[in-house]
């Protein structure tokens, strides 16, 4: 039984090598669109819905979080079925590294998002930079397994991110812009880099 395990171990190691090293096609090109969509209209209800953010800092984080809990919610279910579907042989272990490349970067921001509130609430101004910087490590990690294309996102989220957080706050502040536009475009140019990438693979014969 031991040759058995032995051997069981050595076929699991072997396949999750082949998905760390094939590229990841589980994305949606259409649904990160959307997810760019939603986070316009985030901002947008955001400016309609709060004049002055940095007293309603509560309302803030309930828009956002939410918007990026029903961001994940939608990649995610897209990614289970397109996975599913795409890599049918190697599905379950092209998940598992798509979610150990991403995982980290979302646990820490969400980690850094609790402590700012409750231990530092003078600084909570900072956040849309680090959500943004955090995510670009996110968007980083993730280019072994993805289009190489994809550097020039996270670029974008860090650089964006680092602007935010130079401006020291200040009128800027909570705007709602500082968090649409930087993921409404960040979104749609993964979708295009996805789209051109799918296009580019399909048509080889």
């Amino acid at each position: 039984m031991t040759d058995l395990y032995r051997a069981l171990a050595d076929i699991d190691a072997i396949r999750g090598q082949m998905a760390r090293d094939t590229t990841f096609r589980g994305y949606g090109p259409a649904t990160v669109a959307v997810t760019g969509v939603l986070a316009l209209i985030a901002a947008a209800v955001q400016a309609h819905v709060l004049k002055n953010p940095a007293h309603e800092v509560g309302l803030y984080l309930g828009i956002w979080v939410t918007t990026a809990t029903l961001a994940l919610l939608i990649i995610s279910l897209e990614t289970i079925t397109r996975t599913r579907r795409v890599h049918s042989g190697l599905a379950r272990e092209m998940i598992h590294s798509a979610v150990e490349q991403f995982l980290p970067a979302i646990m820490a921001g969400m980690l850094m998002t609790a402590v700012l509130v409750r231990s530092a609430p003078q600084s909570l101004w900072m956040l849309p930079g680090l959500w943004q910087v955090v995510y670009s490590l996110g968007v980083f990690s993730s280019c072994k397994f993805l289009p190489r294309q994809i550097i020039a996102v996270g670029v974008w989220y860090l650089a964006t991110g680092l602007m935010y957080l130079a401006m020291g706050g200040g009128e800027w502040a909570f705007s709602p812009w500082a968090m649409g536009v930087p993921y409404g475009v960040g979104q749609m140019l993964v979708a295009i880099v996805l789209q051109l990438n799918y296009q580019e693979t399909d048509d080889k014969p």
